[in-house]
């Protein structure tokens, strides 16, 4: 094994056990960085997009999933999850295309960057400081705090009422969570069901980024049952 092999091992095997730090792999650390992406984007969720058959996850910041809801100023339930996709897919829409610089792969091998639309905008920046998506300071060493200081100041988009930290909500639906009995769907072009998934195409556990969506392959596509070993030899269970 080289020195350089070997310390991009420890380095890899460092990062992995740190709760402080994001996941990598050996690309990150030795392969060669990817150029920008450009293009009109479909929006997943309030923090991820797809350009290009690429998914690219904002770095830095967490917006609520797809199925998560919080309560407003009057302590009623609302999808916040499917609202902040429609803030950001009225954002994106405004100012076309949107590039995306590269920051790292994520564990589910989604490009994380940092995206601006073609009037410069800061995506994550504008999300943040409209109360749609939250500084995540484990990534962003509080680059957005003072936007979120500003939504909240302003009681704009989540900061109007209560919510759960996407994070934590996350955690506490990644296992054993029933299913939502009104599913809220992410926004794409061209719109597909009320989930917002399709079975066409086909997709490998490398193009999945969440438990939710590979959920909801396993139940409703012909072909989810074989999500557990594809090409790629990755395990889709892993993804939750």
């Amino acid at each position: 094994m080289t020195v350089a092999a070997a310390g991009a091992l420890a380095a890899q095997t460092a990062w992995h056990h740190s709760d402080s730090l994001p996941e990598v792999n050996a690309s990150n650390l030795l392969g060669p960085k990817p150029e920008p992406i450009a293009g009109v984007a479909s929006v997943i969720d309030g923090d991820t997009i797809e350009i290009h058959g690429q998914r690219i996850r904002f770095n830095g910041i967490d917006a609520p999933e797809s199925r998560q809801l919080c309560k407003n100023a009057n302590g009623a339930d609302y999808p916040c999850g499917r609202r902040s996709a429609q803030a950001l897919d009225a954002f994106l829409a405004a100012s076309r295309p949107v590039q995306c610089t590269f920051v790292t792969w994520d564990r589910y091998h989604r490009f994380v960057g940092d995206c601006r639309r073609a009037d410069g905008a800061s995506v994550a920046g504008w999300m943040v400081e409209h109360g749609q998506a939250l500084d995540w300071p484990r990534y962003s060493h509080a680059a957005y705090a003072g936007q979120q200081a500003t939504a909240k100041a302003a009681k704009a988009g989540l900061w109007a009422g209560t919510f759960q930290v996407p994070w934590e909500w996350r955690a506490a639906h990644s296992e054993g969570a029933a299913p939502s009995n009104r599913p809220l769907g992410i926004i794409s072009r061209p719109l597909v069901a009320q989930s917002g998934y399709s079975c066409q195409p086909r997709r490998t556990c490398s193009q999945i980024s969440s438990c939710d969506e590979a959920q909801w392959y396993l139940q409703n596509c012909s072909w989810g049952r074989k999500l557990d070993r594809d090409g790629d030899g990755l395990a889709c269970e892993t993804l939750c």
